[in-house]
Order: C-alpha cells, then sequence, then structure tokens
C-alpha cells in the first residue's frame, strides 16, 4: 500500500515537471502580441494538451511497428501493483522525459 502511494506520487511528480517544462519551453517559443477580444488558452492546458498528443502519436507508431514486425508483447504488464498496456505505459514514458531530453539537446548544442 505505501509503495503504491510511493509510486504514485514519483509518477505525479513526473508529470507536474513535464508540464513545467513544456510550458516554459512554450513561452520561450510564442510571443503574446496581446491580442484584445480574442480568447486565448492557459499555457498550462496548451502543455498538457501536448503532453498527450505526444504520447498518442508514440503509442499509435508503437502499434503500427509491432503490428508490422509481428512481435508478441504481453497484455497487460503489472508495474508496483497497477496494471497497464506495455505500449500505453512506455508511451507515456516517453512523452514525459521528451521535454528534459529536448533541454539536454539544446544546452549541448550552445556548448
Amino acid at each position: 500500500m505505501a509503495s503504491g502511494i510511493i509510486i504514485s506520487l514519483i509518477i505525479l511528480s513526473l508529470i507536474i515537471a513535464s508540464v513545467r517544462e513544456r510550458v516554459r519551453q512554450g513561452m520561450l517559443r510564442d510571443k503574446d502580441w496581446g491580442s484584445i477580444g480574442e480568447t486565448k488558452t492557459s499555457k498550462i492546458s496548451e502543455a498538457l494538451t501536448n503532453l498527450i498528443g505526444v504520447a498518442g502519436g508514440i503509442y499509435l507508431s508503437l502499434v503500427v511497428i509491432t503490428i508490422f514486425l509481428e512481435l508478441q508483447l504481453p497484455e497487460w504488464i503489472q508495474i508496483f501493483g497497477y496494471r497497464m498496456e506495455p505500449l500505453a505505459a512506455f508511451s507515456i514514458l516517453i512523452a514525459l522525459v521528451y521535454p528534459f531530453l529536448q533541454k539536454a539537446a539544446n544546452s549541448w548544442r550552445r556548448i
């Protein structure tokens, strides 16, 4: 029970950190032109949409690859008491880590 709570907190903190990094990168990329009268989405909603979109794209790519290569994967995996589909868990993990890898690659290019 306690390990499940700890794992949930770690996953939640990773999601929060990933969304914060996406918000930071989005703020650096976008300029605020101060449009009057237009509705705007918040940076957090844009970052969450981006996170889900990237994870979905990775998931679809992994499904196509496994079907093409005729790989046999287990239907479900059990990680710390949570039952998940392996491709979905892997795609979410990659989507969560992606902004940090992008930040590291950008800082590496500056050297």
